[in-house]
């Protein structure tokens, strides 16, 4: 397994924690092809979330896959997730509570830290 992936895993099983210990419901989409990796049932709505992982200041957002041409960019289009989770090696988790639309990378602010 490639490393990016393990992190991207390491990532995802942190929000499903961290959720689930806020009382939310978390479900995972089966397939990969959608632009969230979470579903959270708060009680009254719910919510998609994407899922970062960082191990530096400046978490990136688009997303990088290579096809017969090469390698293919996207940022995120609008509408495509609702919350955003990042998880840092050092253990910080950040919530983003909107979708951040055509960005290339955020520096989160100890205002989106999780506690």
């Amino acid at each position: 397994m490639r490393i990016t992936q393990r992190k991207g895993d390491v990532a995802v099983s942190q929000a499903v924690a961290r959720f689930t210990k806020m009382g939310y419901d978390v479900s995972i989409p089966l397939t990969e092809s959608a632009h969230y990796d979470l579903i959270i049932d708060t009680g009254m709505v719910l919510k998609r979330v994407q899922v970062r992982y960082s191990g530096v200041r400046e978490v990136a957002l688009r997303r990088i896959h290579s096809n017969s041409k090469g390698y293919v960019v996207k940022k995120t289009k609008a509408d495509a997730y609702d919350w955003l989770y990042i998880f840092k090696n050092s253990g910080e988790e950040y919530l983003i509570k909107r979708c951040l639309v055509n960005r290339n990378s955020i520096v989160p602010t100890a205002d989106y830290l999780l506690k």
